[in-house]
């Protein structure tokens, strides 16, 4: 049974050794079930695997009907970010430990990949943030995030102090080396560490969440995702908007971060049986100690 998709594009963090082998088998793999494969311009760029075109972004979007990632979640959170508004899905093949958006192990790329390519899988749509930074009135920075938009103190500076409104409404002056607003993708990563609580993919929310308040009552908080959320830095040195990895530093007093949910949203296909909360118990070890 040959490949329900025809156009197959293929990238890879090509900084890790021994990417070439794993990209030409994957490549090899799915040409084999009849579908057609590129490689990302950068992939390409970087790595010796002749014989493939070469797309941008935009021709990916435009003449792809999937795209296979293989990396880690960094990987994943860079590419689901420029191929969300093209509706493109996407598969991820993980290196290294098991990430939370990249679920197929290296080892298991033929037996995982073979069934999916076939037509036999699970999809979700994950949601993702979007802002701006206002200065004056005027935009100085728009960004796109689909873990965490944080805001944070400058390093040599003790605390910066913030000013949140959700829609029109104020909630709070917060005291602290930050904050974080998390989609429920970004709830297992900074915003987790920061003792926020794990949003499941499928609840329309938002999580803020203070990083060391001076205030101890400041305590993290689900929004829905309909909310627009403001957030003003009233004082402290050298604050700075983080979206993902995408950072603008040296903010001022009375800058505005809003943030809102993005129009786009992130396509994952998943093997046939995959479970949120598998991920969870094996990322987590949640299963530790069970039966013993």
């Amino acid at each position: 049974m040959q490949s329900r998709f025809r156009h197959v594009a293929l990238i890879g963090k090509y900084q890790a050794l021994g990417i070439e082998p794993v990209l030409e088998e994957i490549a090899q793999f799915v040409m084999r079930l009849g579908a057609e494969v590129s490689l990302d311009r950068d992939t390409a760029r970087n790595t010796d695997l002749p014989g493939y075109p070469a797309l941008d972004v935009a021709g990916v979007g435009a003449h792809c009907d999937l795209a296979v990632v293989v990396g880690g979640d960094g990987t994943m959170l860079h590419i689901a970010r420029e191929l969300a508004r093209y509706g493109v899905p996407l598969i991820g093949i993980n290196q290294g430990r098991l990430g939370f958006i990249t679920d197929v192990p290296v080892n298991q790329v033929q037996e995982a990949l073979g069934p999916m390519l076939r037509g036999d899988y699970e999809e979700e749509h994950r949601s993702m943030l979007e802002g701006q930074v206002v200065r004056d009135g005027e935009v100085i920075f728009d960004g796109i995030a689909m873990n965490d938009v944080v805001v944070s103190r400058g390093a040599t500076a003790s605390m910066v102090e913030l000013r949140v409104e959700v829609g029109d409404q104020f909630v709070a002056n917060l005291r602290a080396d930050g904050l974080i607003v998390a989609s429920p993708t970004g709830s297992t990563a900074y915003a987790l560490s920061a003792g926020g609580p794990i949003l499941h993919p499928g609840i329309k929310g938002w999580v803020i969440v203070p990083i060391a308040p001076h205030t101890l009552s400041n305590r993290p908080i689900v929004l829905p995702d309909a909310s627009h959320i403001s957030v003003e830095i009233v004082a402290g040195r050298d604050a700075s908007a983080n979206f993902d990895m995408q950072s603008l530093a040296s903010l001022l007093h009375g800058d505005r971060i809003l943030v809102r949910r993005s129009a786009h949203q992130v396509r994952f296909l998943h093997p046939r049986g995959w479970s949120y909360y598998g991920t969870l118990r094996k990322k987590l070890h949640w299963n530790e100690g069970v039966g013993s």
